[in-house]
C-alpha cells in the first residue's frame, strides 16, 4: 500500500485533436471530481486532485469501496451524480458542507458514483503503477466483475472512430475524450495524457462589467442569455481581453452603463461563497453582443470563464436566448 498520502494522480495536457495510430487508448473525459479511492483492510480513503480528502463528503461511495473483495485497493477514477440521467456538478459541489446531517440527506437523495478507469494495486495487493497502462486494464478487467453497484470500471477503445464519436456527441454527458498510451506507467502527477476537449460557441448579451483588480480600466465582461420569459440571467464571465484594447473598451462600456443591466439572475447573489468583491458590477443597458466559447455547463451557467471569439454586432441582443446552450 501506498505510505504516503496524499498522492497526486497522473493528469492531462490539452490539445486539440485525438492522436491517431496504433498504441492508443481512448476514454470518455468524465465530468466530475477526480478520486484516488483508497482500501486497506477496513480502512477506506477517497482524495481529490488537490490532495484534500473526500471521505465524509461522499459516505455512500466510500461504503461500497469497503465492499469490493480485495484486502487493498488504490483506484483513480471520477466522482459523479447524475440526475435524470443527466451529470449534475452542481450536485457534488453541494456535498462540500460541513454539516454531516445535510451530507447525509444529499448522499441519500442524489447518491454519487465512482467510476474507475486505473488501478495502482493488483488483486494481491501489489503495486502496478510501474507496470503499462495495457497490464493495469487486465487487472481493472477482473475488478469489474461484482462491483458493488455505486462503482463501475469506465469505457475505453482502441478504436479512434468510436472515441471520435464519443467526443462528437458528448457520450453519457462527457466533455471530451481522454488519450493514453498502452505502454506508459502512471506518472504521478503529470501530464502524461492528452484531453481533447468539445468546442462550444455562443452568443451572448453583455450585461455589466467589473474594473480590474485596482485597475480603472475593465477586466472582464459578464455575460447574459434571455429566458422565454425575455429576463436577462448572468451566465458567465470572459476576461480574456487584449491589455491594448481595454482603454477603447472601457470608454465603450462606460458610456452604456446603466439600468436594466441583468433583469433575472445577478452577479453576486446570494451564496456563502459570495464576496465583497464578487457583488461589485457595473450594470449596462442591453446593446452590447460577443460570441464566446465554453466547455461546459451546469445549471445554466458556465462553469469556467470563456474565451472571447469576436463581437456580434450583426446579431439583436434578444437573439441570445438559452437554447444555444440546452
Amino acid at each position: 500500500m501506498f505510505e504516503r498520502k496524499p498522492i497526486y494522480p497522473m493528469e492531462a495536457k490539452l490539445e486539440a485533436e485525438l492522436p491517431a495510430g496504433p498504441g492508443w487508448l481512448y476514454e470518455p473525459k468524465w465530468d466530475g471530481f477526480r478520486c484516488l479511492a483508497f482500501k486497506d483492510g477496513t480502512s477506506v480513503d477517497l482524495q481529490g486532485k488537490s490532495g484534500k480528502f473526500l471521505t465524509v463528503y461522499f459516505p455512500e461511495v466510500a461504503r461500497a469501496v469497503a465492499r469490493i473483495k480485495r484486502k487493498q485497493v488504490a483506484l483513480d477514477g471520477e466522482l459523479r451524480i447524475a440526475i435524470g440521467g443527466k451529470p449534475a456538478f452542481e450536485a457534488l459541489q453541494m456535498r462540500l458542507h460541513p454539516a454531516e446531517s445535510r451530507i447525509k440527506r444529499l448522499s441519500e437523495e442524489t447518491p454519487a458514483s465512482l467510476v474507475i478507469f486505473d488501478t495502482l494495486l493488483d488483486a494481491t495487493g501489489a503495486p502496478v503503477h510501474q507496470r503499462p497502462l495495457v497490464e493495469r486494464r487486465r487487472v481493472l478487467k477482473k475488478l469489474a466483475v461484482g462491483l458493488p453497484e455505486v462503482l463501475s470500471v469506465g469505457k475505453a477503445t482502441e478504436d479512434l472512430q468510436l472515441a471520435t464519436k464519443w467526443l462528437r456527441s458528448g457520450y453519457d454527458g462527457t466533455d471530451g475524450v481522454i488519450a493514453k498510451r498502452l505502454d506508459m506507467p502512471y506518472r504521478f502527477g503529470e501530464r502524461a495524457m492528452i484531453k481533447v476537449k468539445r468546442i462550444r460557441t455562443a452568443d451572448c448579451v453583455v450585461g455589466g462589467f467589473r474594473y480590474g483588480r485596482r485597475s480603472k480600466l475593465v477586466g472582464s465582461l459578464l455575460l447574459g442569455l434571455y429566458d422565454e420569459h425575455g429576463l436577462l440571467h448572468h451566465v458567465g464571465f470572459t476576461s480574456a481581453l487584449g491589455g491594448a484594447d481595454k482603454p477603447a473598451l472601457t470608454a465603450k462600456l462606460e458610456k452604456l452603463a446603466g439600468a436594466p443591466g441583468f433583469t433575472g439572475k445577478a452577479p453576486g447573489g446570494p451564496s456563502r461563497w459570495a464576496t465583497e468583491r464578487s457583488a461589485e458590477w457595473c450594470p449596462l443597458k442591453p446593446k452590447l453582443v460577443v460570441e464566446v466559447s465554453y466547455d461546459h455547463v451546469t445549471g445554466g451557467r458556465f462553469r469556467h470563464g470563456t474565451r472571447l471569439l469576436r463581437w456580434r454586432p450583426d446579431k439583436a441582443p434578444k437573439q441570445c436566448t438559452f437554447d444555444q446552450i440546452i
